[in-house]
């Protein structure tokens, strides 16, 4: 976070601030030593961002290990994955997306829509307070957050707990991720090829998002703002919601 000098204008008042601003930076991501594509990102939780990445593009179904240097993010994995950089799409957020497909995801976890409440509370950190300028994403296990995440983009949110769940040995098929940003289709992807069955965002989603969950078995919930939600996709992972009959 860096502070800029400013003009505030509230109504007939007018002051000079030192506004605190997020910091964006670029770093390039290698697999196995070969580059695989730069990302715009916050410079904090680069190894969860490394291998979170390549698991939840669909590129590597595991990493071995990490290795920060300087702008470089090395990941590594004896997956035997190679990497077609033809098959890349641009993706809803301007994005390369490396995977078009997305495995489909079996869980009998149940949430209530209580617990959606606590986890939509804490979708924040202190960076997103003090200067509004990132995205964030929760990830709950049992109950319990285990990790956050800030951004300057809402898809590196995503990356950096997925990348924290598989450095330490978290199983994702029993936790739910909470974010603040818009769920189209390569979001929800990023879930599903990681294995997480339930998304829960403040935002909106769209029509591929949409379909995208429902192929891959997730429960899409979005738009949940206090006492407010709207499940889009097997709500029979929400206890108390009746499954009503699809026309």
């Amino acid at each position: 976070m860096n502070h800029h000098h400013a003009i505030q204008v509230n109504g007939n008042e007018i002051h000079e601030i030192d506004d605190p601003v997020v910091v964006e930076d670029r770093f390039q991501i290698l697999l196995n030593d070969h580059p695989i594509t730069e990302v715009i990102a916050s410079r904090d939780q680069l190894r969860e961002l490394g291998a979170g990445f390549v698991v939840s593009e669909g590129i590597s179904p595991y990493v071995d290990k990490v290795i920060v240097d300087g702008d470089r993010i090395l990941v590594y994995s004896d997956a035997g994955c190679e990497v077609n950089l033809a098959k890349r799409a641009v993706g809803s957020s301007g994005g390369f997306e490396f995977s078009l497909k997305s495995a489909h995801i079996v869980s009998d976890i149940r949430i209530s829509c209580q617990e959606i409440i606590a986890v939509t509370k804490e979708i924040e950190t202190e960076l997103w307070r003090k200067t509004g300028g990132v995205h964030c994403s929760v990830l709950f296990c049992n109950g319990t957050c285990i990790v956050k995440s800030s951004d300057v983009g809402r898809h590196n949110t995503v990356d950096k707990i997925i990348g924290h769940a598989l450095l330490n040995g978290i199983n994702l098929s029993r936790c739910v991720i909470g974010c603040t940003g818009r769920q189209p289709a390569g979001m929800v992807r990023k879930s599903a090829n990681a294995g997480i069955p339930i998304i829960i965002s403040r935002a909106a989603s769209t029509d591929k998002g949409i379909a995208t969950a429902d192929a891959a078995g997730i429960t899409l919930v979005c738009f949940s703002r206090g006492e407010r939600l709207t499940i889009y996709t097997h709500p029979e992972r929400i206890r108390s919601i009746p499954v009503f009959p699809h026309e």
